[in-house]
């Protein structure tokens, strides 16, 4: 037999025979029950997995490295201390077979039965991938990383035993060495130092590189980090039974000889080469593999892209003190290893820098006048005081004269289960770095030639009657069009073409073919006026054709106007949101506002606050956001419609209640958007009641009890069926929902849509479940009994209802056979301009000209998408959308800004908007549901525990009626 062949079959058998004796007596069952009692108790209990309302199992891993110092240990102290102390340790010194055979064997026996301790807990990822969507690559890390971690342990509690012959003596030291090692790296020990200092001990510890696997990221180095502990522990265990061996007399222990000494130079070497390769490794490229679901901790091809844009060098300087608060230190390497891998991805095209303002006073003076870096005061406390320290936490994205700031709030996300309970990660930072690299790309790009970003010919066509048909002001504005037109062109470099077109020649052929395509119409300056003529400027390339608006006839309106038309067919610059939203004293709320979704929309679009009173949309608005819009008179929606049928997308959020806080009740009131018509003339109708759900989010309220005489208030989560939960009803084949994993929709309305509309092409975005039904009652305070328990009954018929749509199509004017309503106002204040000459005997003609006339229908890229609810992005409600997650929820607006780069075929950044940290929830359950998922899992696990137990009895008296069988023959 080969040597090696041997090795495997000694180890094999002492693994056999480690296995049977841990069978044979009851540690084995007291490890594992233990085990899975601790490990099942801190998932449910010590980390309140229902509440926490995430879809993972990382509370499992979370207490594995202090839970395995002690296990591991009690596992290990008695394998060579029992036998030395039962004197069976000579047995094994007088065997040929080499000692590491023995070491290896026990090894393999405690990692086997390490292995069926967790192969006992599969049922907790089991349970939770039946409730929810799990992503299984950080669940497979997870358990790779507490076999590496018990190992680690287990070889340290063997070369502790191998030392001693008292088994609690061994047990005491190698819960010492574990503890030691995780507790070097631990943020106990690394607050007292620098940023530098704290990130070499925490690659020390055992538990530091413990969370870096849990998480989904195989790094080659923490992988050998476990495996080079392991392997030095093992080759101690052989190197102190191996001194045993030695027969030492008196002489030799004065001249050692030169075997002796072979050994311990070989051990010696062994260990410091070992531990050394950790050094080297260290200094190399990362070499990881990301195990999760959309590789949240990978750069993506996204990031890439906006990377291979940059023309020159751009800087990325990362400003973070050596003393900074506690919960944000651990971030810091995190969001350094990030920033590195930016560095390898961008191909020399970006440089990375790490500086400590206080440490570079003329950097520090940099950061705060040019970029208005400031550090910001937190309160940090040791054993001995508290104090505040004032700190860095900021990244800088510089590309030419263009730069971002990201401080502390714009990366983290802070999830506080109670007050001494809080939880600090970085939120989604490769979106947000990426996203400061796009604005500042975007920024540095526009300052340029427009045309260095246009890929393809554009051609402007001037649809503009003969100058005997045009007002005089017009014929003057045409020419003035040409010059600038002629400029234009010359800085194109042959990418624009130029030509103007009278509609009226050839017997109107012109005028008969844009009324059919666009639903161009003649022109007229008042609403009595028998003066028609057309002058409409648009842009066009391949089957994409933008109108340019025409605001007050001057010079710069067109220069914004016609700049704003080419970016449209431009890559690299920041798209404009007109935003609509009711003043907050109109819209019945004691503080209703929307300042989250412009903040979030500001991070990546330039908003613009569109008020529609004048009839028209600005110029230079790439897409209409109306959030829940409130008694919009014809003049606005002559506005709204006019932009759809320019070919823009009007995204609506609406419904036909509004939900009320004042006085500190909850109420639901009636609310007219002015859109409903219109809708209705699109084939989108909202019905006039709301929607319920028994796939719901729980609603926060606060309970007020009674304990020991004093009265105790506390926030209970609720069933609340009017807050609907979407998971299964997101449209999984468009990017604007596919890549949310769920979304609360509070207070929605039932959309009918209307099939025969033959022009028109409607999608369902979003949809309620199976369970879910309609009510007209508007009493939406949530119903709790004495017992703290909801009751909702379904009412009427239950089935799937429309909350979302998108409709897409040749859309007809709401106008279309209607008088344009700025001719009506434009008569009267011409009027009233002829009545002051009149008084003034002044018969000069007014400077300003207004022209008006109604675009009958729309370009194939027209669209709506229409959301039934008026409330889900309001900041009220999204606090308590947020409210059992214990987080700020994100998803509502994801969902906006979604739509708008859907709309605008910028899909850049969805892909990696939703790589949040709290994306996956659990569905609504009631307490016994949650009651019956966990006793289950306790029932399971002691079953298997029981049916191991039932296994061994039978095997051993298989293995006696053998022998007996044997003895007999």
């Amino acid at each position: 037999m080969q040597p090696n062949h041997t090795a495997k079959f000694n180890a094999k058998r002492i693994a056999q025979k480690e296995i049977a004796l841990f069978f044979a007596s009851p540690i084995a069952y007291l490890f594992i029950g233990a085990f899975i009692a601790i490990t099942l108790f801190i998932f449910f209990w010590g980390e309140s997995f229902f509440s926490r309302n995430i879809a993972d199992v990382r509370p499992m891993f979370e207490w594995m490295p202090l839970l395995l110092i002690f296990l591991c240990s009690t596992l290990t102290m008695k394998l060579w201390s029992e036998e030395r102390r039962s004197g069976t340790i000579e047995y094994v010194h007088t065997q040929s077979v080499p000692l590491w055979h023995f070491v290896l064997g026990k090894f393999l026996g405690c990692v086997s039965l390490l292995s069926i301790a967790m192969i006992m807990t599969l049922p907790l990822p089991i349970t939770v991938s039946i409730l929810a969507e799990l992503d299984w690559g950080p669940v497979i890390s997870g358990y790779l990383a507490v076999l590496l971690l018990g190992s680690a342990y287990i070889a340290i509690g063997l070369a502790v035993s191998a030392r001693n012959d008292n088994q609690i003596v061994s047990l005491i030291t190698a819960c010492f060495i574990g503890g030691l090692f995780y507790f070097i790296g631990s943020s106990a020990f690394t607050d007292f130092f620098g940023h530098q200092s704290a990130e070499f001990f925490r690659q020390l510890g055992t538990g530091s590189r413990f969370e870096d696997i849990t998480r989904g990221v195989l790094d080659v180095r923490d992988l050998y980090y476990y495996i080079s502990l392991t392997l030095v522990f093992l080759a101690l265990n052989t190197y102190f039974l191996e001194q045993e061996r030695w027969a030492i007399n008196t002489k030799q222990k004065i001249h050692k000889s030169r075997y002796h000494q072979h050994w311990q130079m070989i051990t010696a070497l062994l260990v410091i080469n070992l531990l050394s390769a950790n050094l080297w490794l260290s200094q190399l490229p990362q070499l990881r593999l990301d195990t999760t679901a959309g590789k949240q901790y990978s750069i993506s091809e996204t990031t890439e892209s906006y990377l291979a844009q940059l023309q020159e060098p751009m800087l990325i300087r990362g400003y973070f003190s050596q003393k900074t608060h506690r919960l944000l230190a651990p971030l810091v390497p995190q969001v350094k290893d990030l920033l590195e891998e930016y560095e390898v991805a961008a191909k020399g095209r970006v440089r990375v820098e790490f500086i400590d303002p206080i440490q570079h006073p003329e950097l520090e003076e940099e950061a705060n006048s040019k970029f208005a870096i400031k550090p910001v005061p937190f309160q940090v406390a040791d054993r001995y005081q508290a104090s505040i320290v004032s700190s860095y936490f900021n990244i800088l994205v510089q590309y030419g004269d263009e730069y971002k700031v990201l401080g502390f709030r714009d990366l983290i996300e802070v999830n506080a289960r109670a007050e001494s309970d809080v939880e600090v990660l970085l939120r989604n930072p490769e979106h947000d770095i990426t996203r400061a690299i796009k604005t500042v790309l975007h920024g540095y790009q526009s300052a340029g030639n427009l045309f260095d970003n246009v890929k393809q010919a554009l051609t402007f066509t001037g649809y503009i009657s003969a100058a005997e048909k045009l007002p005089k002001q017009l014929v003057e504005f045409k020419t003035r069009i040409e010059e600038q037109l002629s400029k234009i062109k010359e800085k194109s470099e042959n990418k624009l073409h130029v030509q103007f077109i009278e509609p009226e020649k050839n017997g109107g052929e012109v005028a008969q073919k844009i009324a059919e395509d666009y639903g161009f119409q003649p022109m007229a300056t008042s609403l009595f006026s028998n003066q028609a003529f057309y002058f409409y400027l648009t842009l066009s390339a391949g089957d994409k054709l933008v109108q340019i608006s025409l605001d007050d006839f001057s010079d710069a309106s067109f220069e914004k106007n016609i700049d704003a038309a080419i970016k449209r067919f431009a890559t690299g610059f920041t798209k404009n949101v007109a935003l609509v939203t009711p003043p907050s004293s109109s819209y019945g709320m004691s503080q209703a506002n929307f300042n989250q979704l412009e903040r979030m929309l500001g991070t990546e679009l330039n908003v613009i606050n569109e008020d529609l009173t004048d009839g028209s949309v600005s110029g230079e608005a790439d897409v209409l956001m109306l959030v829940s819009p409130k008694l919009l008179d014809e003049k606005q929606l002559f506005a709204v419609d006019q932009f759809l049928m320019k070919g823009g997308t009007v995204i609506a959020a609406t419904s036909p209640f509004s939900a009320n806080f004042t006085g500190g009740g909850l109420s639901m009131a009636s609310h007219k958007s002015g859109l409903e018509e219109w809708l209705s003339h699109h084939g989108l109708t909202i019905e006039n009641s709301l929607v319920l759900d028994a796939n719901n989010t729980a609603f926060p309220i606060p309970v007020t009890r009674s304990v020991g005489g004093f009265q105790i208030q506390e926030m209970r989560m609720i069933d609340y069926p009017y807050f609907i939960d979407i998971r299964d009803g997101l449209n999984q084949e468009i990017l604007i929902t596919s890549e949310l994993p769920q979304l609360t929709v509070p207070w929605a309305s039932p959309i009918s849509i209307a099939e025969q509309n033959k022009d028109i092409t409607f999608t369902s975005l979003l949809t309620s479940s199976n369970n879910a039904w309609t009510s007209t009652s508007l009493d939406i305070m949530p119903k709790v009994n004495q017992s703290g328990e909801t009751s909702y009954p379904s009412q009427g018929k239950t089935g799937k209802q429309t909350l979302g749509v998108i409709a897409q199509g040749k859309f007809t004017s709401y106008f279309a056979d209607k008088e344009s309503p700025l001719l009506a106002s434009l008569s009267e204040k011409v009027e009233t301009e002829q009545q002051k000459n009149e008084s003034e005997n002044s018969t000069e003609e007014s400077s300003k000209l207004d022209v008006s006339s109604v675009i009958k229908h729309a370009p194939d890229s027209a669209r709506i998408i229409l959301i039934s609810a008026n409330d889900f992005v309001q900041d009220q409600v999204l606090q308590l959308t947020g409210g059992a997650s214990q987080h700020d929820y994100l998803n509502s607006l994801q969902l906006l800004v979604n739509s708008i780069d859907w709309s605008l075929e910028d899909r850049g950044l969805m892909s990696i908007r939703s790589r949040g940290n709290f994306n996956r929830t659990l569905p609504p359950m009631d307490h016994n549901e949650q009651l019956f998922w966990e006793y289950s899992n306790y029932v399971i696990a002691f079953a298997m525990l029981a049916g191991i137990a039932l296994w061994h009895r039978q095997r051993n008296k298989r293995k006696q009626r053998y022998y007996l069988t044997w003895l007999a023959q």
